[in-house]
């Protein structure tokens, strides 16, 4: 019970720092993706006449690219803003008895807010413009979980990381941005070339853009080998991570 107190009163908290002073709150956590969807669809779709495969699960580019990069926003957010989280809140760690493991989890779920009002607005606009949402949409929660043990999983090893390491963050950072690029977000799987086909088969997050776009935008039940590869690999994350930082948190209050 005190753990669990603990956390959503860390989460009470971080939500309520990010925007603290601001008129428009937490409007302004969905105006960056809004403006980045925005600025994209332009170049890409207008500018560049990117176009999606006949057999790709809707026409519109926007919603395609909407609906993919909605979980890779939700893992990136988690993990930049867990990495450097042991450090910022030192003065708990070093001072009281604290359990360092749930402040990843606590930026998570303050993340996890943002990405819900972000989840409902594309469901609204699925609905909207592609004309259907098909049932299995009610599937979303639990790829959700999925995604929350890839996060907090990665996100335990960055931040212990960054403990010891204070360029962490830095490399963090530009390892996100290539990862970014190695997704198929902002263009079809078929698009890859076929010898670089194996960065979509080893890449886990391939598999949770292409599961968000076939909830969201398909008609079609899962399919069990992605599911398999999905789970494995967010448990396998998950479990690393708690390892590691199980490992490395006594040495904490001593660098700190």
């Amino acid at each position: 019970m005190h753990r669990r107190n603990l956390l959503l009163e860390l989460v009470r908290r971080d939500f309520q720092q990010r925007y603290a002073g601001s008129a428009a709150g937490w409007l302004w956590g969905l105006a960056q993706p809004v403006v980045l969807l925005a600025s994209w669809t332009f170049v890409f779709r207008f500018c560049l006449k990117t176009k999606l495969p006949d057999n790709e699960m809707t026409s519109n580019y926007t919603l395609y690219l909407l609906c993919g990069y909605l979980p890779w926003m939700l893992f990136q957010e988690t993990v930049m803003r867990s990495t450097t989280s042991l450090v910022d809140n030192a003065n708990l760690i070093t001072k009281t008895v604290f359990p360092a493991e749930i402040l990843p989890v606590s930026v998570f779920l303050s993340a996890l807010v943002q990405h819900s009002f972000a989840l409902v607005l594309t469901i609204a606009a699925v609905a909207i413009w592609d004309s259907h949402l098909h049932p299995l949409v009610m599937l979303l929660p639990f790829y959700i979980v999925l995604l929350a043990a890839m996060s907090i999983g990665a996100s335990w090893i960055t931040a212990a990381l960054q403990v010891y390491l204070r360029d962490t963050v830095q490399v963090v950072n530009i390892f996100l941005t290539f990862w970014f690029w190695m997704t198929p977000i902002m263009i079809a799987e078929q698009d890859v070339p076929a010898r670089l086909q194996f960065v979509v088969r080893w890449n886990p997050l391939s598999y949770m853009v292409r599961c968000y776009r076939e909830r969201l935008l398909g008609e079609n039940w899962p399919r069990l080998d992605d599911l398999a590869i999905l789970v494995a690999a967010s448990l396998l994350v998950f479990c690393a991570g708690w390892f590691f930082f199980r490992h490395v948190k006594r040495g904490f209050a001593d660098v700190l």
